[in-house]
């Protein structure tokens, strides 16, 4: 997988290729895989490292979104639970099970969330990760010892995924490639080309290597940069509307002795609504996350204080 090798082979193809993606994180990188399986020629183009954004900064879980469950939309629980169950069997040397513990500290909480991630595993079927059960207060504490103990009664514990974000993109890339498809970082799109009934026909693009401009035909473009969705959409049409609503999320990240545990924390309802992690993650312990609106999107975005306040003052009613 030679960049200079996926530069030539943009630089010399006179045919249009089948699908140009623009965008290579997670959406991008899953058009390029499904599309050059099925025999399709396809072209795809990061303007930094693949994955530079959302898709490398996730909360490294792989998981059926148990939040969904309680808003009551079971087809996209079903859905994500399958999918999780398939990236294990798929890629099992970066997704694993994870023990995550809910700890009750009111008297209808064992019920409640006993009930609920017993259907959690119940959906997931033949693809589920391990059976939820409840726990004693003793049994809570030697999961996870650093959890406050005054007035706990107890705790849930069930089984979802972690994964590794980036690593698991950077192969979804090689096999992309292995299955022709020609994938190109460091070379951002510049333009949009139309044809004379102004239907996008192609990208032009640029090599930040060598500054070199490049011009790839196509039968299709697909739009797969995320938040700056509605920067490329204005390629084709100066006045399109913006369609995205943009917000940012943040983790912090702690010693791995502010967790002391290889079980994850999962805190169901903050005061904001909604779900706090506490994970392991590589020898520490990473706490999220965040929804904050933000007015544009950002290729680094910070961390505000009141976000960081929010994950502190949350972590320690429970820590």
């Amino acid at each position: 997988m030679q960049r200079e090798t996926m530069v030539r082979s943009v630089r010399e193809r006179q045919e249009p290729w089948d699908i140009v993606v623009i965008g290579g994180g997670a959406t991008g990188a899953g058009v390029a895989v499904d599309a050059a399986a099925r025999g399709l020629s396809v072209a795809l183009l990061e303007a930094y490292d693949f994955g530079k954004g959302t898709s490398s900064r996730s909360t490294k879980l792989v998981h059926g979104g148990v939040r969904y469950l309680e808003q009551g939309n079971i087809s996209l629980v079903m859905s994500a639970l399958k999918e999780r169950g398939l990236m294990r069997q798929n890629a099992p040397h970066l997704v694993h099970d994870l023990a995550f513990v809910v700890p009750n500290y009111s008297w209808w909480e064992a019920p409640f969330y006993g009930i609920g991630l017993k259907m959690y595993d119940l959906l997931a079927g033949k693809y589920g990760f391990g059976a939820s059960k409840l726990l004693s207060k003793e049994e809570t504490l030697q999961r996870v010892p650093a959890l406050e103990p005054n007035e706990l009664r107890g705790g849930v514990v069930y089984y979802d995924g972690q994964f590794d974000d980036a690593r698991l993109l950077i192969h979804l890339m090689m096999t992309a490639a292995d299955h022709g498809a020609t994938v190109l970082n460091y070379c951002p799109a510049t333009g949009l080309t139309l044809d004379p009934d102004s239907y996008v026909n192609g990208v032009t693009a640029r090599d930040q290597e060598t500054g070199e401009e490049l011009t790839l035909k196509a039968r299709m473009v697909v739009n797969a940069t995320g938040i700056f969705t509605d920067s490329v959409r204005q390629m084709a049409d100066p006045q399109a509307e913006d369609i995205v609503v943009t917000s940012q999320g943040i983790h912090l990240v702690f010693d791995r002795s502010f967790l002391q545990s290889d079980t994850a924390l999962m805190v169901p309802r903050t005061s904001d609504g909604r779900i706090l992690f506490v994970i392991p993650w590589h020898g520490h312990a990473v706490a999220g996350t965040t929804d904050t609106p933000v007015s544009a999107p950002s290729l680094e975005p910070k961390p505000l204080e009141e976000e960081i306040n929010f994950i502190l003052e949350t972590a320690a009613r429970f820590f």
